[in-house]
């Protein structure tokens, strides 16, 4: 059963000055949040102390939590490690290496009040300057995407369209860090391979549209630009809303189900997909429009005389 008919003709060019504005305004607040609130980086990036913990059976993770709750270590992320009877304890940065050094004692202090039997395997520091690299390493790991996208787009297509696809690439970025910026959720290394993951997500359903889009511009060839584009939007609406439907609702159970661990590589997800479907849709070819993209773009003189000359030899 489809969600959407094969024949949908919105006029998505007009709805796109409305889509501007929404862009333009929830761009802004993400940007203002980010200068204001800034990110709020986990232990991945800003250091902290990682406690390996084991149990002579199986342990309840809440249970753990609930022991460090009641110590005062709040701000703390704990995880299986390997088997469901390891702990994996990671906490803030102390104040100088000497504390982070006896933590380990205070961490297994607190922990006799939560499951019997707990051992300690290992402690170890993580250094803010490690930390600081790993921010480096990731902001450059997405400039590095983002620029392979670049080339890749303007071999296959056009450069109006790779502006188009890049320009709804950093949309979805943008977007998707001012809502943890706004909302002060941690920002670790799984929210950064998520928001590579939406990346490429989001690539692949612009270029599903582009190569509609190309398609269209050689069989409609009376069609205006605006013409082409509604079209292949429509015609793509279908593919584009189930397989967004169908992830949205495997993340809505990773968010709510999964636990705190992946909490943040979910919601990154979810909102990245959510903004990659929308930006995929009105963002790309809007600025593509925006730049004048017409047939010659796509199909120079030679290879269109080319094409006439094969079919007339037939």
């Amino acid at each position: 059963m489809r969600l959407i008919k094969s024949n949908t003709s919105i006029d998505f060019v007009a709805l796109g000055r409305y889509a501007v504005i929404v862009s333009a305004v929830v761009l802004l607040a993400s940007i203002g949040s980010l200068l204001v609130g800034k990110l709020t980086f986990g232990i991945d990036f800003t250091g902290g102390v990682v406690v390996h913990v084991a149990y002579p059976q199986e342990v309840e993770l809440n249970d753990v939590r609930g022991a460090l709750d009641d110590a005062g270590y709040t701000e703390r992320t704990v995880q299986h490690f390997g088997s469901a009877d390891t702990a994996l304890i990671r906490l803030p940065a102390a104040d100088g290496e000497k504390e982070s050094a006896a933590i380990g004692d205070n961490v297994m202090a607190a922990l006799g009040a939560g499951p019997p039997g707990a051992a300690l395997q290992s402690v170890e520091f993580i250094g803010p300057q490690v930390g600081q690299n790993l921010v480096n390493k990731g902001g450059l790991a997405l400039l590095y995407t983002v620029i392979a996208i670049l080339i890749y787009v303007i071999v296959r297509f056009h450069w109006k369209l790779s502006a188009g696809a890049v320009a709804a690439l950093v949309h979805d970025i943008v977007i998707t860090l001012g809502v943890f910026s706004f909302t002060h959720m941690d920002f670790d290394l799984t929210v950064l391979a998520a928001l590579l993951a939406v990346l490429g997500y989001s690539l692949n359903d612009t270029i599903v549209v582009y190569d509609r889009i190309r398609e269209n511009f050689r069989r409609m060839r009376k069609a205006t630009p605006k013409e082409v584009v509604n079209a292949a939007v429509n015609q793509t609406l279908s593919r584009t809303l189930m397989t967004s439907g169908t992830t949205i609702l495997t993340l809505l159970a990773l968010f709510f189900l999964g636990g705190p661990v992946i909490h943040g590589f979910a919601a990154a997800l979810l909102v990245g997909i959510v903004t990659g479907t929308y930006s995929s849709i009105f963002v790309a070819s809007a600025l593509a429009l925006l730049l004048n993209i017409d047939a010659h773009d796509l199909f120079p003189p030679k290879e269109e005389d080319a094409e006439k000359a094969a079919r007339v030899t037939r």
